[in-house]
């Protein structure tokens, strides 16, 4: 957008903040302007003050002397100019090839023409319009990354906002700051939470002070003028409301984006939301984000070491590890198989012949494995995984090596997983990666990730699963009869080859080879999926993770086999009991980044875990 649209575009928009500020004044203050006329298009109620401002809106760009796609909160996309209007889905229009430089469209504006409706009816000084001017890109979507203007006046008491992408932010031609407070306790705070979570409860509980105007872009602009220090909406924003605000804050200086902590980059549609979280500076928001994802990370004092010991190219590499974290002041301790491997290959007098072999083997390896420091008092720093209580356990395998250490886990220690078997989908990182993430780990840079566990008990005994319990016949080609009860309540009887309880961890695993959907960790559930039923009607169930499941075998003589996360076997007769329930005790992950799940099922599972 050069310098003439710009100025186009600007003039518009004080054109149409001017109209509409004066076509809705006499209806301020009146309970008959809140009529509900419609569902806007966006799914929410339109009151009659919402028409007669988008009326205005629409009326001044569809009599524009240029062509402008427009997404408003009541009428939702439209293309108008030279007297026109027509309905259009922009996500489409942008794809279209057959349009000439003339027919094509010079802005996108994304217009809220009242935001605080309800205030405005009740004659509350604070609602207003908010205006956002993006480029219209070239065979892409537009994204906010491409808005350039945004504009933002409160009609109850006569602020204006704007902003210019690369230029700043100014509230009354005077150019607007955030401030400077760093502390949770000294903050102010505005904005939406959602019942009953815990996290935005103790930012309210730790905060100076709550404010909770009803407008999102008026809020957000007292972000960028230091009225407010922080601001955030986990209901979810509409992209149009946030589209001029965004850039204003982030103008003024300050950090928006979502509940992760990731740039908002969102499509331009009157459909997208996103969860919105700003903060004056970057300080601030970091405990903000660290709060809301559960994640007050802690200071990495001491690491347990566990890898496979069946691969040297992953006992080699612990090695690399251990000798990091001891130079960088790291209290260490290796499992004691382990400890034991390494103690006997540093004496081994083929430790060169190894090392080369292991590096034509995995090339992959080449730089981390050269001038491997071996003097280590390795037996020194042995310990069970029983006995492990340091701040991070760093797991060197596959999924499989994952769930025997932490099964073998009395603590709840986090865990960093080191992808070096065929899939990895519970370990973080692959081995190219493993030392730039270490280094941020230990600055405190992570995220924990928590993780349900099951509860199995059967006769008196109790074991735990991460991912799933999987109950089959004892002998192959015969069926089971399960009657499966959940609270109570018989759900299902059926034969069938077997039956498998699955965490959400585990619905990427067996759960999801026998048919059982892919689940979000988050959510809090457990899958129920018979293997191969002989029924029709059967198909997988998924359940509150606060019920308790209760399978029965029905077939006299027939003896199941239940095994845990593919490590436990043990053995369930006719008419016995085997109960399932959430575990009090977690698994925590240390992530990179808290926004991984649906990357890495497309990145595993596409080529079914294999790695070329």
């Amino acid at each position: 957008m050069d310098a003439k649209d710009k100025k186009i575009a600007t003039d518009l928009c004080y054109d149409i903040i001017k109209e509409v500020g004066r076509a809705i004044r006499p209806y301020v203050g009146k309970p008959e302007s809140g009529e509900k006329v419609k569902m806007g298009a966006d799914g929410t109620p339109t009151s009659y003050i919402d028409v007669i401002a988008e009326d205005q809106v629409i009326n001044i760009l569809k009599n524009a002397p240029i062509r402008s796609y427009i997404i408003s909160e009541e009428i939702g996309e439209l293309k108008v100019g030279y007297g026109k209007k027509e309905s259009v889905v922009l996500t489409q229009e942008l794809r279209r090839t057959d349009l000439t430089p003339e027919q094509k469209p010079k802005f996108i504006f994304l217009i809220d023409p009242i935001d605080g409706t309800s205030n405005a009816i009740k004659e509350i000084p604070a609602y207003g319009i908010s205006i956002a001017v993006a480029n219209v890109p070239d065979g892409r979507l537009a994204t906010l990354n491409d808005v350039e203007l945004g504009f933002i006046s409160n009609f109850g008491n006569g602020n204006f906002f704007e902003a210019e992408k690369g230029k700043g932010c100014w509230l009354n031609n005077e150019e607007v700051h955030p401030s400077d407070i760093v502390n949770i306790s000294d903050m102010s705070l505005g904005g939406f939470t959602k019942s009953g979570t815990k996290a935005a409860s103790k930012l309210v509980d730790n905060a100076r002070r709550m404010r909770v105007l009803g407008s999102v872009v008026l809020e957000l602009s007292y972000v960028a003028s230091g009225r407010y220090d922080a601001f955030l909406d986990l209901r979810g924003s509409r992209i149009i409301d946030i589209a001029a605000s965004k850039l204003i804050v982030e103008e003024a200086g300050g950090i928006i984006t979502n509940k992760y902590g990731e740039k908002l980059d969102n499509k331009l549609s009157i459909y997208e939301r996103t969860i919105v979280v700003a903060a004056n500076n970057n300080i601030l928001h970091k405990q903000i984000i660290d709060i809301l994802n559960d994640n007050e990370s802690d200071v990495i004092g001491e690491v347990g070491v566990v890898s496979r010991v069946d691969e040297y190219h992953a006992i080699l590499f612990s090695v690399k590890i251990i000798d990091y974290l001891l130079n960088n002041g790291i209290d260490v301790v290796i499992e004691r198989t382990l400890a034991r491997k390494l103690e006997k290959l540093k004496k081994d007098p083929n430790l060169k012949n190894i090392i080369n072999t292991t590096i034509k083997e995995h090339p992959e390896l080449k730089d981390q494995l050269k001038n491997l420091n071996f003097n280590i008092e390795f037996k020194l720093l042995s310990q069970s995984i029983q006995d492990f209580k340091s701040d991070m356990a760093i797991i060197l395998g596959g999924d499989g090596t994952l769930l025997r250490t932490q099964t073998k886990m009395t603590e709840e220690i986090p865990i960093f997983g080191i992808n070096m078997g065929t899939v990895g989908f519970l370990t973080e990182i692959e081995v190219n990666e493993t030392f730039d993430s270490l280094k941020k780990i230990l600055k405190g840079e992570y995220y924990l990730e928590k993780r349900t566990k099951l509860v199995v008990s059967h006769e008196n005994h109790h074991y735990s699963a991460l991912n799933e319990v999987v109950v089959m016949t004892d002998e192959p080609s015969k069926m089971l009869h399960f009657q499966v009860q959940v609270d109570g309540e018989i759900i299902e009887e059926f034969r069938a080859d077997g039956l498998i309880i699955s965490t959400p961890s585990g619905s990427t695993a067996y759960s999801m080879s026998a048919g059982g959907p892919i689940v979000d960790p988050n959510v809090g559930g457990f899958i129920i999926i018979p293997i191969c039923p002989y029924k029709l009607g059967v198909r997988p169930f998924i359940v509150s993770d606060e019920s308790e499941i209760i399978v029965k075998l029905l077939k006299k003589g027939k003896t199941a086999v239940f095994v845990m996360d593919g490590q436990i076997n043990e053995e369930a007769e006719y008419q016995e009991e085997i109960r399932f329930k959430k575990s009090d005790k977690h698994v925590y992950f240390i992530r990179n980044s808290n926004k991984c799940f649906y990357k890495k099922v497309k990145d595993k599972l596409n080529e079914g875990g294999i790695n070329n």
